[in-house]
């Protein structure tokens, strides 16, 4: 296959909650039960390593997933927990995963916005951010955290929430990518926690490099995850080109262009639909391409810049 072949999304993930599975060697699953059409079947936490091991992404405050996690560890010592995002559905298990084991948290940082919020905007994120989360160990792009039999390196992947980071296993070239690729769909932008300009520049880093199985924070495992990236980069170019199409016909809003461009979209995912288009309306507008009067927001109209 050519890297031009469209690649389906896999919407194969049998796994159930509660259940540990080894996917690989020294990594195991298991998933939270949180399914909405945001989380798919819900949040995937991971185990790294065997007998000292880490956490990624404890998940949503959730007692029984938290206890799930736990028991899956059972006899073994957690000497890390790491985070890619500060979104609901991944952060907030921190808390009682730390408390149980005593480990540090890594992650980027606290929950912060990509861009300072309008004057007129009117903020509804698809899940939340999780506003309490402070990590004990801040990491940035290429910090390197050692365990036991296992080496995970920081990506900084900003474009989901500012503060998204990927954790890649260079030597076994694993890439724990959490909510920036996904197999099952695409992944939400919603402005100002999101930015398609931070998003798309974080695709291309994820492409150039090595690894080439990546772990999602939702559904199965992603093989040949640069090839993927790629994928996902034409993808987000076609929907540009489906907003600009529309734009030639005219001035118009987010509504509008949602209703031309997402066809046959389950109507809860509307709203995500909508920030999504505002995602590549405010690329769009910092580029010169697409005008709007003030500042690029949800209920803004929007032309053709001449």
């Amino acid at each position: 296959m050519s890297d031009n072949d469209d690649i389906p999304f896999n919407r194969n993930f049998p796994l159930k909650p509660g259940i540990v599975e080894e996917v690989r060697p020294g990594v195991r699953r298991v998933l939270c039960n949180n399914p909405s059409p945001f989380t798919f079947t819900g949040t995937v936490s991971y185990i790294v390593g065997r007998g000292n091991v880490a956490i990624i992404d404890p998940g949503p405050d959730d007692e029984a997933h938290a206890a799930a996690l736990l028991d899956a560890v059972h006899g073994e010592t957690v000497t890390h927990i790491f985070v890619t995002h500060t979104h609901r559905d991944h952060s907030p298990n921190t808390a009682r995963i730390k408390q149980a084991t005593g480990a540090p948290v890594y992650a980027e940082g606290p929950h912060r916005a990509s861009r300072p919020r309008f004057e007129s905007e009117k903020h509804n994120p698809e899940s939340g951010a999780d506003r309490d989360f402070a990590p004990d160990v801040n990491l940035a792009h290429g910090d390197v955290v050692e365990g036991g039999g296992w080496r995970l390196e920081a990506v900084a992947t900003p474009g989901h929430t500012a503060n998204h980071l990927a954790f890649a296993w260079p030597e076994r070239k694993f890439n724990f990518v959490g909510d920036h690729v996904m197999g099952w769909s695409t992944s939400i932008v919603a402005p100002p926690d999101g930015s398609m300009t931070d998003y798309m520049d974080s695709l291309d880093r994820l492409a150039a490099r090595e690894e080439d199985l990546y772990f999602s924070g939702h559904g199965p495992e992603i093989p040949e995850g640069p090839r993927f990236a790629r994928f996902l980069i034409r993808h987000r170019k076609a929907r540009e080109a489906s907003i600009l199409h529309r734009l030639a016909k005219g001035e118009t809003d987010i509504p509008t262009m949602v209703r031309a461009i997402y066809i046959g979209i389950d109507p809860r995912l509307t709203t995500a639909a909508g920030y999504s288009v505002l995602a590549h309306l405010e690329d769009l507008v910092a580029r010169g391409v697409v005008a709007t009067d003030g500042d690029p927001v949800i209920g803004g109209t929007y032309r053709m810049a001449s």
